[in-house]
């Protein structure tokens, strides 16, 4: 049991558990899930919908901070990937065709992959620090969605892009599909190869794992670039969710949300060891912790302190440190020794 309270993991499934039972607890129909027109609906089913999106980009970022590393550009990368496929959709002769999104879908991810191998380059080939290098991406990246958009939200009419984000595949929506799908193929990647480790291994010690032939500049440049394009991914829902490319709003402040699944799930910021499971229940955490505040009825005003309490509730039960201080202040009953 003592193992179990050690671990990270067994505090952010509680934190998630107490969640879903308070939100049961205000509302009895929150586990309720229907079947309408062969689709599944419900409570449930809206989390992981809205949170495939976060778990998305929590993947990306989960390995890059696994090599000591940080990616703050994956909202703005998300901002682009959205405006570059929504102006190329509206701007075709076929706005409407399917070949119209394939190829605005395809040029969407191209591009995030060149901005996860901008990022990657600074990173492992100039040295630069992590939240330097993407801190200009972060900012630039903004203005680069706003200069393909005009500054304009692009609005675009097409069945075949609704699909990504609103869309449903055998009674489930799309979104949750393609989440869970790059989460079983980073999954078996990670820890079924040699990957993991060595990306564990250049997360531990840098210089270490380059001395012993591990291509630590690879794999950093690798990691980057897989963050960037679960960002681009991510930012393809957001667009296909609304139909539309809003470079000021899409995929803002997603990036704080998924280092902060990252660390609820139990990934050291110092980097080395990770676990892709955590950062399932992070993502889910985060995206219930979002339906839970106006279910109680806390103020919108207080919506991001209350966010924030709560986080650090969490991670504070999760940190060793914080339950042995804990526990030593508590009394402690003696018996003089004779004592009747």
């Amino acid at each position: 049991m003592r193992e179990l309270l050690r671990r990270p993991l067994f505090w952010s499934t509680l934190a998630l558990l107490l969640l879903i039972a308070l939100n049961t607890a205000v509302t009895p129909s929150f586990l309720s899930v229907r079947l309408q027109d062969g689709h599944l609906y419900g409570s449930l089913i809206d989390i992981l919908r809205n949170g495939a999106p976060v778990l998305l980009v929590a993947l990306g970022m989960t390995l890059v901070i696994a090599t000591r590393g940080i990616d703050l550009s994956v909202g703005a990368v998300a901002a682009i990937a959205g405006a570059v496929a929504c102006v190329y959709i509206a701007g075709s002769d076929r706005p409407a065709a399917t070949s119209t999104v394939v190829s605005a879908v395809a040029l969407a991810v191209g591009v995030c992959i060149l901005l996860g191998l901008w990022n990657g380059f600074l990173v492992s080939v100039f040295g630069i620090q992590p939240i330097i290098a993407t801190l200009v991406l972060m900012t630039a990246g903004r203005g680069l969605a706003m200069l393909i958009t005009d500054g304009q939200i692009t609005t675009v009419v097409n069945p075949a892009f609704k699909v990504l984000g609103a869309g449903f595949v055998a009674t489930l929506p799309v979104a949750i599909l393609i989440a869970l799908a790059v989460f079983a193929v980073t999954a078996v990647l990670a820890r079924r190869t040699a990957l993991g480790m060595l990306i564990e291994s250049v997360g531990i010690n840098p210089e270490a794992s380059r001395l012993a032939g591990v291509r630590a500049r690879t794999i950093t440049w690798t990691v980057y670039v897989f963050c960037a394009f679960c960002a681009g991914v991510a930012g393809l829902m957001i667009a296909s969710n609304t139909s539309a490319a809003d470079a000021n709003n899409a995929g803002l402040w997603i990036e704080l949300d998924a280092i902060l699944a990252v660390v609820i799930g139990g990934t050291s910021l110092a980097g080395g060891k990770f676990s892709l499971l955590g950062t399932l229940v992070g993502a889910m955490f985060i995206q219930t912790l979002a339906t839970t505040i106006p279910t109680i009825g806390i103020p919108a005003e207080a919506n991001y302190l209350f966010k924030a309490v709560v986080v650090i509730a969490v991670c504070l039960l999760q940190s060793p440190r914080a339950r042995a201080a804990f526990r030593s202040r508590r009394p402690v009953s003696t018996v003089k020794a004779g004592a009747a």
